[in-house]
C-alpha cells in the first residue's frame, strides 16, 4: 500500500539554520530504502503538485505559512517535518516524534482535516497576534528565524515595560469590546513563539477560532504575568476572557503592528474568520 506514495518534499533551506536541507537528505534517503516515488524541491518550488500523492514540507511555522499561502487550494495530503526555528504547529500535529517515527506514522494514516484561518485574505494556522504580540514580532525582524523561542522571549522581555496600551474595537458574534486592550490573539492552534500556550483550550479541528483578550495591564505587574502566558496558565486571570468564534473584526484608530503565525503585518483593521477542514494532515495525534 506505501508503494503507492509519490512525495513531493519541498524544503526551505533557510529554516532552521541549515537543519531543513539536513532532514530532506535524510528523508529522501529513508523514503527510497522503502522504495517509495519521491522528488525533492528545494531552492525552486514547482507551480502545482500535479501527479503527488502527498506533499512533505521541511521547515517551521513561517515556512508553513509561505507554502499555504503560495498554494491555498491545495487538496493533496500534507505533513510537516519540523525543521525551522519555531515549529508549534508541527508540535501540535505530532508531538515530540523524531523524524524517523513522524515518519511512519504518517505513511500509515489516513489523512485528517484540520482548520485553517483567514485574516485580511491570508491564511494562517497557528493565529493571528495583535498588539503587543505583534509589536514584539516586528520588533525581532530577520532575528525570528534564529532561535526561535530563545529570539522570541528575550524581545518580549525587552519590551514588555515600555509598551503602551491602544483603544481597539473587537466584534464578535453580535459581542463587542472596545478599551484599550494589552493583547488580542486570535488561535486555531493552541501555541506559538516557539512554544508559549497563549491559546491552551484552542483545537486544530473543531471548525472555531479561540479568541484571547487581554486587557491593559500596568507595566510593573507584565513581568510576572509572563510565565503565566508561557505556560498556559493565565486564561483565568481576571484581565483575561476568552471565547470560541468563527468570525472577529478587530478594529483601531492607527495601523497596528500584528503577526500571523510569527510573519509580521499591519493594519487598522483585521477581518478573520475559520475556514474549517480547509488542508487536509496525515498523521497528526488525537
Amino acid at each position: 500500500m506505501i508503494h503507492s506514495f509519490n512525495i513531493a518534499i519541498v524544503c526551505n533551506t533557510l529554516a532552521g539554520g541549515g537543519l531543513s536541507e539536513q532532514y530532506t537528505d535524510q528523508l529522501e534517503q529513508l523514503l527510497r530504502r522503502q522504495q517509495i516515488a519521491c522528488t525533492v524541491f528545494k531552492d525552486h518550488w514547482p507551480d502545482a503538485f500535479t501527479g503527488f500523492s502527498d506533499v512533505f514540507i521541511l521547515g517551521g511555522d513561517g515556512t508553513l505559512n509561505h507554502f499555504i499561502n503560495r498554494y491555498p487550494d491545495i487538496t493533496q495530503p500534507l505533513s510537516v517535518f519540523k525543521a525551522g526555528s519555531g515549529n508549534d504547529f508541527g508540535w501540535q500535529l505530532y508531538g515530540n516524534l523524531t523524524l524517523e517515527a513522524q515518519l511512519r506514522r504518517v505513511l500509515a494514516a489516513q489523512p485528517k482535516p484540520v482548520d485553517a484561518g483567514r485574516c485580511n485574505g491570508r491564511l494562517f494556522l497557528n493565529g493571528v497576534g495583535i498588539g503587543f504580540d505583534g509589536e514584539v514580532v516586528k520588533s525581532m525582524g530577520k532575528r525570528r528565524w534564529l532561535a526561535g523561542h530563545l529570539a522570541y522571549l528575550a524581545t518580549v522581555i525587552r519590551k514588555i515595560f515600555f509598551y503602551r496600551e491602544q483603544e481597539l474595537e473587537v466584534n464578535y458574534d453580535g459581542k463587542q469590546i472596545r478599551e484599550k486592550l494589552f493583547m488580542i490573539s486570535v488561535a486555531n492552534g493552541s501555541r506559538y513563539g516557539g512554544g508559549f500556550l497563549v491559546a491552551p483550550q484552542a483545537v486544530i479541528n473543531d471548525g472555531l477560532l479561540e479568541l484571547i483578550v487581554i486587557r491593559k495591564i500596568h507595566p510593573l505587574k507584565r513581568f510576572y504575568y509572563l510565565p503565566r502566558v508561557e505556560k498556559g496558565k493565565h486564561i483565568v486571570l481576571p484581565i483575561v476572557s476568552s471565547d470560541r468564534v468563527k468570525q472577529v473584526v478587530i478594529k483601531g484608530e492607527r495601523p497596528m503592528a500584528a503577526h500571523l503565525d510569527g510573519e509580521p503585518i499591519e493594519a487598522a483593521e483585521f477581518t478573520i474568520e475559520v475556514l474549517p477542514g480547509r488542508l487536509l494532515f496525515r498523521g497528526q495525534q488525537g
